[in-house]
């Protein structure tokens, strides 16, 4: 019975994490998914020249472009899409000497 505890589990797949200057933002919506739903925007973000999307209730984005940002994703047939409250400004602890 030792294994016997992984039926009807998939296996995650780990997050994947990537960093670099924000070099473009456009934002679209706000849109309603359904109501009483809170307005979602979306935002088509590059960062070191790579597309992500990322959508969020608020209408600005935490960082702002020539920033060095941090965010995790998921890689998805329509592209890679940006976990929620995950982009935010690197830190660089040579900063802080």
């Amino acid at each position: 019975m030792a294994g016997g505890f992984q039926r009807g589990r998939r296996k995650r797949i780990p997050k994947l994490e990537a960093r670099g200057e924000l070099q473009e933002a456009e934002r679209e919506g706000p849109f309603k998914e359904w109501l009483g739903m809170p307005d979602l925007y979306r935002f088509r973000l590059v960062i070191d020249g790579e597309e992500y999307s990322y959508q969020t209730e608020e209408a600005e984005l935490p960082v702002q472009i020539g920033d060095r940002v941090v965010l995790r994703y998921k890689e998805t047939k329509a592209g890679r899409w940006v976990d929620r409250n995950s982009l935010g400004k690197a830190i660089d602890p040579s900063d802080y000497q």
